[in-house]
This record gives C-alpha cells, structure tokens and sequence, in this order.
C-alpha cells in the first residue's frame, strides 16, 4: 500500500517501543527495572477515581461541548490566573483527550509548509515529529549540558529568522528536568513580542518542581496574546491513563481550535472532565507527597550516579527524570541503553530519542520505588565495571 509522503516524517515516542522490548524480555524470565516510562508510580488519588464514578451514575455518558464542560473550563481559569499571575479567561481554554492534541491542533492551525518553529533539543520527541509532519522546518534549540541544559538568549536569537513563525518551550523539560528562570522566559517574551512569533509554552511538569517556584512566559506584557498554555492532568495527578489535557490559546484561535477537535475527536469524555473538575478545585495533599517523594528519590538517584564510573549527572530541577551523560563508557547513547537492558536488565531511554543533541545521554526515570531504584544504580554499577573497568 503506498503511503501518503507526509507519513514518512512522522517520527515516534521509543519510550513505549523500548517499554516492549522490556517487557518480552521480563516475558522471558528477565528481572527487568523499568525506568523507560514517564509515568508517576502513583494511584490517582481516590476522591479523583470516585468523582468520575459519581459522573458515570449522574449520567455524564453522552457527548458534551467540543471545548469542554463549562465547569471544567472555568475551573481551569481560575488555576491558570492563580498559578500564573494573569487574568484567564474560560472562553480561551480547550479540553483534549490527553495534552498532546494541544500540540497537534497549535501546529496544524499555525504553520505552513516552509515555516520555521524553533524547538528545544534534546527534547520531548512529538514537538520535531509534528512539525516535520506538517512540512514545518524544525530549528532545533541546543540544551547544553555546559548551561546546565538551557541557553543563551544570544543562541534563541541567532535562530530567529524571517521564516520563523512559532518557539516551543519546555519548563520543567523533559528529559533534562530543567526549569527556566524567570530571567530567560523575560528575554524569550522579548523576543517574541519584538518578531511577532507565537510561543507554544509546554508546562506540563510545573507542579513537579523541586526549587524556588515555576515561572511562565505568561507573566510578561503582551505574551497572553501569542503564547499557547499546554498543561494537562497525566503528570500532576498520576492520571497518564485518563487522557486529558487542556489548552489556553489567543481568542482569535478558539474556534479554529474547536473546529479541529470537532473534525478529530468530536469532545473529550464528560465523566473523566466532571473528574477534573474534582482534581483541579480538591485538596493537594497527595500531589505535595508525591512530589516530595520524587524530591527524594531525585536525591538518591543523581549523587549515586556520580559515583558510577563513566557517568555524571547534573541535578534536575523539575520533572522526575535523570538525564546522565555517559561518554565515559565509551558507547554511544543507544548502545549503552541496550547494554543496561541485555546486561544489567533496567531499562532507560537512549537521549537520543529526544533529538541529535541527545547523544551521549541517556534519560532515567526515577518515578520507580527507592528499593528498585537502589537495586537499578547497584546493576548499573557492576555493568559498568564489567565494561570499562573497576
């Protein structure tokens, strides 16, 4: 069957493709770590679970508004203008099956084949496999292990071109757990505003920080008006399987938005939103447990792998990944990722899975308990002395 061109530039997101190939080796009798998967290790919490039981009983079961439940969004305005200091409006917020439409349906409505979007790399994959699948030309961003993995304005500025038409930003990113300071999303709001580009803002890791508190490109004049908020319920409350996500976009894009859920998805389910709703207004307790449990696992983790020859790791600050530089074992990043699966039977993500800049790295997620995670750094460690030495 021949296949459409455009199929061809679509990429993947090989975290599930190497969570298979764990799995037929556990399949096999192998003990297998799985630290592969960016997904809590946490039940959703139970007054969560009982709304959307609640929701399923009161008959929430049919279609319901292509942006989302009136509820939701206005529950969701609220978050968004205490958490970000701006006045949102509920008539700007789009409820999705997950919160990667919001990068979908951002691209599809604003770039046209030729159009230049700068992106950080490495990277959350799906961000240069869109882009390259609508025609777009993807303009990686270099995260630098040397800048403790953000940038230079400088570096952001010289890729500015007049073809540019979109900057995606990350914060807390995924994989490197970086969080931008307040100071670089000031210099990025400049820029935008001063060549007329729009900012998609990818903040789905920012109740998931463990220093000082998150700052959003939002903050700052005239950034409403052209930044795109993608933020979503997977992360925050342990709920990766719900798919839900939302966005916040400028009016003018509201109903193209909406036309292309409706040409999509038609809504996203009514009970998991009333469940939302439950999640977004109810207490935090369980999200400030959870993260302080990644807060400790984070400082397990990063210092033991600074004990492990061939490796360093700088800390992360958000998120709950490890993003160790491995040039000292002499392999590159997918090599050395299928030697800790074959040999030492934890599975970990190749950086580059996340774009070229990857290379050298690999990605680690320490959403695993502190007894699998010390079992997983005590493999790594005797893999590593059988293969470089003790």
């Amino acid at each position: 069957m021949k296949l459409a061109e455009r199929m061809h530039r679509l990429g993947t997101e090989s975290a599930f493709d190497v969570a298979d190939r764990a799995r037929a080796l556990e399949a096999q009798g192998k003990p297998m770590i799985h630290l592969e998967i960016g997904e809590p290790d946490f039940d959703t919490p139970a007054f969560i679970r009982k709304a959307a039981c609640d929701a399923l009983e009161s008959g929430y079961t049919h279609y319901g508004p292509a942006a989302g439940l009136p509820d939701l969004r206005k529950a969701l305005a609220e978050h968004i203008s205490a958490t970000r200091g701006i006045a949102a409006d509920p008539a700007h917020i789009i409820v999705t099956p997950g919160a990667k439409p919001i990068m979908f349906y951002t691209i599809m409505a604003l770039v046209d084949p030729g159009d230049q979007v700068i992106y950080p790399n490495p990277g959350f994959p799906i961000y240069e496999s869109m882009i390259n699948f609508i025609g777009g030309e993807a303009v990686p961003l270099q995260l630098s292990e040397h800048r403790g993995f953000s940038f230079d304005l400088a570096d952001l500025e010289a890729l500015i071109s007049d073809r540019t038409r979109m900057i995606i930003l990350n914060s807390p990113g995924n994989p490197t757990g970086r969080a931008l300071s307040r100071e670089t999303l000031e210099g990025i709001a400049r820029l935008a505003v001063q060549h007329d580009l729009i900012v998609l803002a990818d903040e789905i890791y920012s109740d998931i920080i463990y220093e000082g508190e998150h700052h959003s490109v939002l903050e700052f004049p005239g950034m409403v008006e052209r930044t795109v908020l993608l933020d979503g319920f997977s992360k925050t409350f342990a709920m990766t399987g719900w798919r839900l996500g939302y966005g916040m976009f400028p009016a003018p894009l509201v109903p193209d938005i909406s036309r292309l859920v409706i040409n999509s998805v038609s809504c996203t389910s009514s009970f998991s939103q009333k469940a939302a709703v439950a999640a977004i207004t109810g207490p935090r307790d369980e999200v400030h447990a959870m993260v302080e449990e990644f807060h400790r696992r984070r400082g397990l983790v990063i210092p033991a792998l600074n004990e492990i020859r061939g490796l360093s790791c700088i800390m992360p600050q958000g998120a709950f990944y490890a993003f160790p530089n491995i040039t000292g074992t002499g392999l590159d990043s997918r090599r050395y990722a299928d030697y800790l699966m074959t040999e030492a039977n934890v599975a970990v993500l190749p950086g580059t899975a996340f774009g070229a800049f990857g290379e050298g790295y690999i990605r680690i997620s320490f959403a695993n308990s502190m007894e699998n995670l010390q079992k997983a750094l005590d493999r790594i460690t005797q893999a590593n002395k059988a293969l470089i030495g003790a």
